[in-house]
């Protein structure tokens, strides 16, 4: 893939990919394709990482394994992804005690070609920034979050924000206020709700 390839934006659809992955869950190794996960319904959220055998890097994925119970319940299939073969996931997750939990798809993507399509590969080093992405069941990109190489994030947002985008999909004409969680009200936008919002959310 080229590095004028064009990048997936938040709203927009998202190009279909597979990646060769380690199934920590089998023990096995295999394929994930973005086309299989649609045919089945799911979401597709994307866990971009530097590299295997890092730093904050496990700390990361042993979070997003805390979380990943919550995200399967909302039909989500969870990748992790970097720069490194699935003989790297395979022996990092043997050795590394903080992802005895992980029991994710770890993909694999040496090329860069799927770290470049969502934005987050860094030509200097070859690595993926750490970018958190999440796909509908029809395909479009509707969460994006990207940090630098020394700020880790947190699994409890992304767990928040994919609850509420699942809720959305069956809610079209509502929107989530700031950190909305499941049975806390929803706004339904409209003219009479210009310059009121306060009044909506207590009334």
């Amino acid at each position: 893939m080229s590095e004028n390839v064009q990048l997936v934006t938040v709203g927009g659809s998202v190009p279909a990919f597979e990646m060769e992955v380690y199934n920590p869950a089998q023990g096995e190794f295999g394929k994930v394709s973005l086309d299989e996960l649609r045919k089945q319904g799911k979401w597709t959220i994307l866990v971009f990482y530097p590299a295997d055998f890092t730093f904050v890097c496990p700390t990361e994925l042993a979070d997003l394994a805390e979380k990943h119970a919550a995200l399967k319940g909302f039909g989500a299939e969870v990748i992790a992804v970097s720069t490194d073969t699935k003989f790297s996931h395979l022996a990092w997750r043997t050795s590394e005690r903080l992802l005895a939990g992980v029991q994710y798809l770890m993909a694999a993507d040496p090329t860069g070609a799927v770290s470049r399509l969502f934005g987050v590969y860094d030509p200097k080093s070859g690595l993926a920034l750490r970018g958190t992405f999440i796909i509908s069941p029809e395909g479009l990109l509707v969460s994006s979050e990207v940090n630098f190489y020394n700020v880790g994030r947190n699994a409890d947002e992304l767990a928040r924000k994919m609850e509420a985008n699942a809720y959305l999909r069956h809610h079209p004409d509502e929107a989530c206020p700031a950190k909305w969680k499941s049975g806390a009200k929803t706004l339904r936008p409209n003219e009479k709700m210009v310059g009121r919002v306060y009044e909506a959310l207590n009334a």
